[in-house]
């Protein structure tokens, strides 16, 4: 049956009238649409632009479709109902049209150098491997490609880049050439440098920004998709590693503790960013939320732009067309204004995915 939504309208901030009529959007009456919401504010399906559900908690891999629709699920309940996977070591193509679930932007494994990263995650190659292994994972995602820039290097007691500087500009390419966008976890700021300086489309946490990069990244139009909520657990992640890697632990402090002012800088500067909670392994599923109040209240993004961050811009920045006429038919309605109290954005009254009511 179609579906019918009467509410304000974001962006648009005009009261309008949706028809679901299916799953495609029209302001066309459709007679006897059952109608759901009649008042409230509306928007385009929130996105989590950078999570996980072939990861589960803990870090380990998933080992059934099951569990990645189990992580889905709990996006999806919470308004989530766009999802950019950014690497799984579990292969799910099968979920890509999967009724029930959030739309998928998907990486394949994570490209990652030899022993220097989540164990049993990524594809572990050497530089000359990477271009190699880069075509081979375009081709088990679905437009994207995860390449892990940078993680601790033991031997010199903090973190480094993964390879090469050529290596990791070739990465770029070879993702490029294979016709998808490239995503790099970054930490530091050696190999954020390198990797937008190579064009890389999105920027994964990117603590390492410099004022310089982010001028750059608006020039070029590079994403930065924050994860502050992953951001905030450097603390812990630094005092398990302080015995054995102390120049380690205080570089990871000082990296959260300027974040929030990193992520202030690039939103002033005009660098599109997105919401993402890195959910899957260390971060639950479903704080999408979460994110974007810590993106309001501790990096100043108006409550529009987080808006747009976590809805229509990441919907359209991944492809997926917003409350448009043929538009996709994914919505959530809030009781109130959003724009006013963004933790509004908690405790959405309707969610409709794929033209069904979900709640």
């Amino acid at each position: 049956m179609a579906l019918h939504v009467r509410g304000v309208l974001l962006p648009d901030d005009e009261v309008r009238d949706i028809w679901l009529d299916g799953d495609r959007v029209t302001f066309d009456p459709v007679p006897g649409a059952e109608t759901i919401a009649d008042g409230g504010f509306v928007l385009p399906g929130l996105t989590d632009a950078h999570c996980h559900i072939g990861i589960a908690r803990g870090g380990a891999p998933i080992t059934s479709l099951d569990q990645a629709r189990e992580l889905a699920r709990t996006d999806r309940n919470a308004g989530v109902l766009a999802i950019r996977d950014a690497g799984s070591p579990y292969p799910y193509p099968e979920l890509d049209d999967d009724p029930e679930l959030p739309r998928l932007a998907r990486a394949g494994r994570h490209v990652a150098p030899p022993k220097r990263y989540l164990r049993d995650i990524g594809v572990e190659v050497g530089a000359a491997e990477v271009a190699a292994t880069v075509a081979e994972q375009a081709a088990a995602g679905n437009g994207w490609v995860k390449l892990v820039g940078d993680w601790i290097d033991r031997g010199v007691g903090d973190l480094a880049p993964a390879w090469d500087a050529d290596t990791m500009t070739a990465a770029v390419a070879a993702a490029h050439a294979a016709g998808v966008r490239a995503a790099v976890h970054t930490f530091s700021e050696s190999a954020v440098e390198i990797m937008v300086r190579a064009g890389v489309d999105s920027v994964e946490h990117g603590t390492g920004l410099s004022l310089d990069l982010i001028d750059l990244m608006a020039r070029q139009g590079t994403a930065l998709v924050p994860t502050m909520i992953n951001i905030a657990t450097f603390g812990g992640i630094a005092e398990q590693a302080r015995a054995r890697f102390p120049g380690y632990a205080d570089h990871m402090i000082a990296l959260r503790d300027r974040f929030p002012e990193v992520v202030r800088a690039a939103y002033e500067a005009g660098v599109p960013i997105y919401v993402g909670t890195d959910a899957g392994g260390g971060i639950d599923h479903g704080l999408a939320a979460e994110e974007m109040l810590l993106l309001h209240e501790r990096a100043g993004m108006s409550a529009l732009d987080v808006l747009a961050a976590a809805s229509w811009g990441a919907r359209a920045w991944l492809g997926f067309p917003g409350l448009v006429e043929g538009g996709l038919a994914d919505l959530v309605v809030y009781p109130d204004d959003p724009r006013r109290d963004l933790r509004v954005v908690r405790t959405p009254s309707r969610v409709v995915l794929r033209g069904r009511l979900i709640r």
